[in-house]
């Protein structure tokens, strides 16, 4: 392995190989549901002997390389357009990318084989490849991370291959030299294009060379902290401070006075070095009402092509939530200047594969040609290019196959055609009301519209583990308009269904039915300024609590004709449903079966099931309705998800609240800011634990004295778990 590249696994031990049979016609991947008796084999390979073995056994007519590098041409090869031709591609990734790989592999009459961690063992991308390996425990730095026993898992199942997806080590130029190392081919840029774009002083300071605009600000060597914070203040603040490694909002923070700058900087830091092992920062100054424009590229070394911009200015930490493409309000003469400084930031370093050059552009008045700067190129495929594969038409994942595979460009850039308009949300599990805060829980009902596009890389019954990104999918829609596009999210995410766990589907309708009514682009303060009324979720009517409680006596689905039937008066049963940490009662009474009477707030609701739809006082309803571990949920319009409260469960002292500090998420504790016997005032730092690729602070709810930390940094706990107890101030 080259120098700088660390794997935990040597060849011929470690985690061995677990075989799929391949999966026949009628796997519906829009749905995920499987064709009638497929299912995985799971036959481990046993010592290296018999993987050796295994890997004669899956050895596949067509061109092989070595691991010494040299070609090896089989009988039966299907050649392409380029000198090589890949028959069998490993996909070192996990959930909806990998998934979405896999798709289009598939299409293109390619063999896929998945790599999976412990937790994803019965994950859904691993079932639809004709072949899956295990490679190590759940967290990511002992699996998706370990580049060596993921290049190994690609030789021993005979890929000519590995597609690296997004994340994990997509950008790590390391990996990419060592696939190429080992004979096999890289579907990415080259190690050196990585290398020139993979840290954010460097490419910036190459785009100066290559004249491309620059946010103004400092990206030298000097990190000390003192020089740092004078080169904030003779930018002026607000300031963003920025790790030079990665992406994705990891290591970023807004800084809007100076008094703020050490701690700020202090927390970026730390966040990078977990997230990079790369604590190295830049400062740049803060543009105001920005927008945050991306440009698709694509390159095969020799020429470098252009598929039009994206919008992805709503975030929240940073991330992405809502993409548009094309960008709204974005002027021909403007896309065709920030079109052009794309290409050729992308030309510079002679780029190979899809890549996106992102932008940050000034929006107060407009967008202008002369207000834009370059902020970094992610050598990658983006989370968001379904939008752009729905205005152009283009599977960027088979132009990456192809191209890696040796083949040009298959289109010129004239032939780039931008049709209509494209929206991407994003489905999280993660709360909102508490600061996006990441879920976890098992995903008790998933279903989404059947009209619409749907990335997902979990089902019905999947958990979401604090090991790995909350994504829970991403819906995409088209239409002729932006108007169009956006009034078919807005249907496509009220048609969604998301219960076991709390979700961000209340928002994203929120924020899809604010930028329809405003008809404007949003700049990245839209969810600060907007979150009000962005946050809240739809409170529940009468008549769907009374569908509730029908559903959790599971009365919908007597089919008896005498159910109900009493001599003397009609069966009435008494029903508690808890919503938002409110308990309801509901009063059901039995007239026939499937027709109920529902008493609600003193209001009588007569409830039928027929037809395969809801009747609420003889009119049809829309409602969907279903029972569920976590308790019951009825969608129309959102979801409204009622739980069923345990007669024995003990309530809480109320007086309690602020003196437990408890984990809010499973994950890492990272640090600890206190000791027993501190005094504390509200706001001030009491700890700071990392889940989900992300660090969050936990702070003082009011003034009082550290009793107790039960935790200290390193340690692994469970969401609810007790890690600061404190006194209250004595007066």
């Amino acid at each position: 392995m080259p120098s700088g590249f660390r794997g935990t696994h040597s060849r011929g031990s470690g985690p061995g190989c677990v075989l799929s049979r391949p999966l026949g016609p009628g796997w519906n991947a829009g749905t995920g549901r499987e064709p009638r008796g497929t299912g995985r084999a799971n036959a481990p390979v046993g010592d290296p002997v018999e993987r050796l073995n295994a890997t004669r056994l899956f050895r596949v007519p067509g061109r092989h390389r070595t691991p010494s590098g040299r070609s090896r041409i089989y009988p039966g090869t299907v050649r392409g357009d380029g000198p090589d031709m890949i028959h069998r591609l490993l996909v070192a990734n996990r959930g909806e990318i990998a998934c979405r790989i896999i798709e289009t592999a598939r299409r293109m009459g390619l063999r896929t084989v998945a790599v999976n961690s412990e937790a994803d063992s019965r994950a859904r991308h691993a079932a639809m490849a004709d072949m899956a390996v295990h490679i190590g425990p759940s967290p990511p730095s002992r699996s998706y991370l370990n580049g060596e026993v993921i290049i190994d898992a690609a030789i021993r199942t005979g890929c000519e291959a590995i597609h690296p997806g997004y994340g994990f080590l997509s950008e790590n130029p390391e990996f990419a030299e060592a696939v190429g190392n080992a004979g096999l081919i890289f579907i990415g840029p080259p190690a050196k294009a990585i290398r020139a774009m993979g840290l954010k002083d460097r490419a910036k300071a190459l785009m100066e060379r290559a004249g491309v605009p620059v946010v103004p600000g400092y990206h030298g060597k000097n990190q000390e902290d003192g020089y740092l914070s004078a080169v904030a203040g003779d930018l002026g603040y607000p300031v963003l401070i920025k790790a030079v490694a990665g992406g994705g909002g990891k290591g970023m923070r807004k800084v809007e006075h100076p008094e703020g700058f050490a701690d700020a900087l202090a927390s970026a830091r730390s966040e990078a070095e977990g997230a990079f092992g790369n604590d190295a920062v830049l400062i740049e100054r803060f543009v105001r009402k920005p927008r945050h424009i991306e440009v698709q590229v694509f390159g095969d070394g020799e020429r470098v092509v252009h598929l039009y911009e994206r919008d992805c200015s709503i975030q929240r930490r940073h991330q992405k939530v809502i993409e548009e493409a094309p960008a709204p309000g974005m002027s021909d003469e403007m896309r065709a200047v920030m079109c052009a400084a794309a290409t050729r930031a992308a030309e510079a370093i002679g780029y190979v594969g899809a890549g996106t050059v992102e932008f940050i552009a000034e929006s107060d008045p407009e967008l202008r040609p002369d207000r834009f700067y370059f902020m970094e190129m992610n050598t990658r495929l983006q989370v968001e290019h379904p939008i752009t594969e729905a205005v152009t038409g283009i599977d960027l994942v088979e132009w990456q196959i192809r191209v890696a595979g040796g083949s040009p460009l298959p289109m010129s850039q004239d032939d780039i055609q931008c049709s209509g308009h494209a929206v991407e949300a994003r489905v999280y599990a993660e709360d909102v009301p508490k600061g996006f805060l990441p879920a976890t829980g098992t995903l008790a009902h998933l279903a989404f519209p059947s009209d619409v596009r749907v990335d997902s890389g979990v089902r019905a019954g999947d958990a979401i583990s604090h090991h790995y990104d909350p994504l829970v999918a991403k819906i995409v829609t088209h239409g002729e308009s932006r108007v169009e596009a956006l009034s078919r999210m807005d249907r496509a995410i009220s048609m969604t269904e998301v219960a076991g766990l709390v979700t961000n589907q209340d928002f994203l309708l929120n924020a899809v039915r604010r930028l329809r009514c405003t008809g404007c682009a949003a700049d990245t303060g839209f969810i600060d300024r907007e979150i009000e009324t962005l946050g809240k979720s739809p409170i529940p009517e009468p008549q769907h609590r009374a569908l509730a409680a029908v559903v959790a006596l599971g009365l919908d689905r007597l089919d008896d004709p005498l159910a109900g039937f009493s001599l003397w008066t009609p069966i009435e049963h008494t029903v508690r449903l808890g919503w938002n940490g409110v308990e309801h009662t509901a009063r059901v009474r039995l007239r026939a079966a499937r027709r109920f009477e529902v008493t609600v707030d003193d209001t009588v609701y007569a409830i039928a099931r027929r037809d395969g739809a809801w009747w609420i006082n003889d009119m049809k309803s829309t409602a969907r309705c279903v029972l569920h571990q976590g308790g019951v949920s009825v969608f129309q319009d959102g979801g409204h998800h009622f739980q069923l409260p345990d007669p024995l469960a003990v309530t809480g002292d109320p007086d309690a609240s602020g003196d437990v500090v408890e984990a809010p998420m499973p994950g890492h504790v990272k640090a600890v800011f206190v000791a027993a016997g501190d005094r504390v005032f509200q706001g001030d730092r009491l700890a700071l634990m990392e889940a989900m690729k992300m660090e969050h602070t936990l702070v003082a709810a009011r003034d009082g004295v550290v009793s107790e930390v039960a935790v200290a940094p390193g340690l692994q706990v469970d969401a609810g778990a007790v890690l600061i107890v404190m006194e209250k101030l004595e007066k």
